[in-house]
């Protein structure tokens, strides 16, 4: 299945990103370790990836330094139909928030995205729009555009 993933290291000199590469990812914790791969290149804190598959679902999750990773997922049914959706869910348990979506959505809100505009993302933008919206208000557009390219 076609998906888009990136990783975003916030660093002294702006933020950098990376494509990701989650094919062979088992569990969170691989997840977890190619982010964290990107943050000590970078010395960046904190680390985003974002994620959309098909233009179906997009999801966000977020490192600060030793903290757990949190995540939010645009589409709660999305980790029934889509192996990568199930692997970034593993953090989120079954909790479904207002609309479909479910997770954090408060993981922006020191970025400049707060958790009310993330959910009217998750519930009224496709998916690539939303996560070029999630770039542009936390300060890495630019880098999101060279990559998506």
């Amino acid at each position: 299945m076609p998906y888009f993933a990136a990783v975003f290291a916030r660093t002294e000199q702006g933020w950098l990103g990376t494509e990701a590469e989650l094919a062979e990812a088992e569990g969170i914790d691989d997840v977890a370790d190619v982010m964290r791969e990107v943050a000590m290149e970078t010395t960046g804190d904190p680390v985003l990836l974002l994620v959309e598959e098909n233009d179906q679902w997009f999801a966000v999750m977020r490192l600060d330094e030793q903290d757990e990773p949190r995540v939010f997922v645009s589409d709660a049914q999305a980790p029934l139909t889509s192996d990568l959706a199930g692997l970034l869910s593993q953090f989120v348990g079954e909790s479904a928030l207002e609309g479909e979506a479910t997770g954090d959505p408060e993981l922006l809100n020191d970025l400049g995205l707060d958790a009310k505009r993330l959910l009217e993302l998750s519930e009224r933008a496709l998916p690539g729009d939303a996560l070029l919206t999630v770039a542009e208000q936390t300060g890495f557009a630019e880098e999101f555009d060279r990559i998506r390219d």
